[in-house]
């Protein structure tokens, strides 16, 4: 099991995000490190005291839109994706409505999983074929 929490510590965030995006996906480093990061709220989960995984929340009034949500290559396949998801759904009932998020078409049964609805077309990020997905925060 995890260690999940809210963190300030938004270096350790940015290097499981580089490992995972910009070298595991060939994302150009300008389009993930997007200087929002100051406007979010960011989730580290350890695991045996080791970052392993990590997301970042962009408030949107009433809406959290959840971005970046990166796990490591040797805890994927191990839960932990979903279990920073639950973690963060939690967390983010007291402040927020609903919670959107871009995901990657690969990860759309991931997401469907925990509650989440695919809305509107198919889309590219980074080079990447996303969907938007919706899911309410207050069932």
């Amino acid at each position: 099991m995890a260690q999940i929490d809210r963190t300030d510590d938004i270096t350790t965030c940015l290097t499981i995000r580089r490992v995972v995006f910009i070298e595991g996906q060939d994302v150009p480093e300008a389009e993930e490190v997007d200087g929002e990061d100051p406007d979010c709220i960011h989730y580290l989960a350890n695991v045996d005291g080791t970052p392993a995984a990590t997301a970042r929340v962009k408030p949107l009034g009433p809406k959290a839109k959840i971005q970046r949500v990166a796990v490591l290559d040797a805890h994927r396949g191990t839960g932990l994706g979903a279990e920073l998801m639950r973690f963060i759904l939690t967390d983010l009932r007291a402040e927020f409505d609903e919670a959107v998020l871009g995901s990657q078409t690969h990860a759309i049964g991931f997401y469907e999983k925990l509650g989440f609805e695919v809305f509107g077309p198919e889309y590219d990020d980074a080079g990447i074929p996303h969907r938007d997905m919706t899911r309410s925060l207050t069932d």
